[in-house]
């Protein structure tokens, strides 16, 4: 279990002040200017040593991205894009943070936009998130007055600025170069990859794009040292994570905890166990919900690491712990999921635009019972030609639940089947 002083986001349930007051009273903005004398390359270093891995879902080092950007600029400004486009079903830890906790994020631009030579970073807020966008304001035209950012910021000699971007409401942009596209007033649409954001990204220039929560913890690893952070957690999965747990438990919560705890300790110490106690669980979907759901014989054992759930051919992604108990209909669930994807998918990809509509109807038959056996195999093989052969990961997102679904709950849909045609189960699965 995390101890307290090894918590970073202190105040996360808004107890107390989230103004520039409160921030700096809890130990924010404290000898920024020294951490930024360490330099670039000292930076870079010490959060390449944390071992902090990105927070947004896909999980990559944040050290090395960061490295990724040129050494020397060729005459085009660096960028810093900060991802608050959270949109992920059953995600809300970036909402707390931008609410809660705003100026942890400022101070982490700045510092994260100093290792990287970029003089400015743009905050991309999801388009639903209002009181978030304000506090985030709020705290940025705070830390402009106190000469925290802006015209040498911090009394560092280096000139940063903070924009607030408010987008529209869609869960494509939150795909870091459809979110670059959105940014520069076109349609959200993501980019064929290479280039790369590094070498070309926010109006053709150097851009690195990073999750909320990845930025927001940079000061803290800088402030205490990259070994400290790297002992909290496993070997590969270091530090802290917010873990958003909602669904079937007695007290819905965003918590702080170190990363590999027991999925079932993670449960039940934090959101009160599972509705009807844990022998009432059927599932659990681990990382938001375009992550595989994992059944319950695997949930007893599994700890909530990126390692150990990609290795039950599921993800950590967001860390939205999703919990269903025994009067779920799983089914019905993943059909709702199936809808979410084909109605976000940007359309650019014809394996996406089709198949998300397609596994969606399909997904819809199968919820009555009012499908062949047959199409449970026809179904996993659309998700197979859809996984895998697009720009972005939208159409992984919408073929892996369905996926995670057959894979540990297939008798489940072949039994809905066959009640539905009033003949026995074993005659559906011929």
């Amino acid at each position: 279990m995390l101890k307290d002083q090894d918590r970073i986001f202190t105040n996360l349930y808004g107890f107390d002040d989230w103004g520039l007051k409160g921030a700096m009273r809890r130990g924010d903005w404290s000898g920024t200017k020294e951490i930024l004398a360490k330099g670039r390359d000292g930076i870079i270093q010490e959060m390449k040593d944390s071992g902090l891995r990105g927070r947004g879902g896909a999980g990559f080092p944040t050290g090395l991205k960061w490295s990724f950007m040129p050494k020397e600029s060729d005459g085009r400004p660096h960028y810093l894009v900060v991802n608050a486009d959270e949109s992920e079903p059953g995600t809300c830890k970036d909402r707390d943070i931008m609410r809660h906790d705003p100026h942890k994020l400022v101070e982490g631009c700045l510092i994260a936009g100093f290792a990287m030579a970029a003089h400015a970073a743009y905050i991309y807020v999801r388009g639903e998130f209002i009181r978030e966008r304000e506090h985030l304001e709020a705290a940025v035209a705070q830390a402009r007055e106190a000469g925290l950012i802006g015209p040498n910021a911090c009394g560092s000699g280096w000139d940063f600025e903070v924009y607030v971007h408010h987008g529209a409401g869609a869960y494509i942009c939150g795909e870091e170069t459809a979110l670059l596209e959105s940014l520069e007033g076109k349609k959200g649409q993501p980019r064929l990859k290479p280039p790369f954001p590094a070498g070309m990204g926010l109006y053709g220039c150097p851009t690195t794009v990073n999750n909320v929560e990845s930025i927001a913890v940079a000061p803290t690893i800088l402030r205490r040292g990259g070994a400290w952070f790297a002992g909290l957690g496993k070997a590969n999965n270091t530090g802290t994570k917010i873990f958003c747990i909602s669904g079937h438990v007695a007290r819905p919560c965003n918590v702080e905890e170190e990363m590999g705890i027991p999925m079932r300790e993670l449960i039940e110490r934090h959101a009160g166990g599972v509705r009807g106690g844990w022998d009432n669980l059927l599932a659990v979907i681990p990382g938001g919900s375009s992550v595989p759901m994992l059944p319950k014989s695997i949930c007893d054992d599994m700890t909530m690491d990126f390692d150990a759930l990609r290795n039950a051919k599921s993800g950590l992604g967001t860390a939205a712990v999703i919990v269903m108990d025994k009067s779920t209909d799983l089914i019905k669930a993943i059909a709702r999921l199936s809808r979410f994807y084909k109605h976000e998918s940007c359309g650019q990809c014809t394996p996406c635009r089709e198949g998300t509509g397609w596994m969606w109807r399909v997904m819809e038959r199968l919820v009555k019972g009012e499908a062949d056996p047959s199409e449970i195999d026809l179904l996993l093989q659309v998700t197979y030609q859809v996984e895998g052969h697009t720009i972005c990961a939208l159409g992984d997102a919408a073929a892996w639940p369905i996926q995670g679904l057959i894979r540990h709950f297939r008798p489940v849909i072949e039994e809905r089947i066959a009640s539905r045609r009033g003949v026995p189960v074993a005659h559906a699965a011929e």
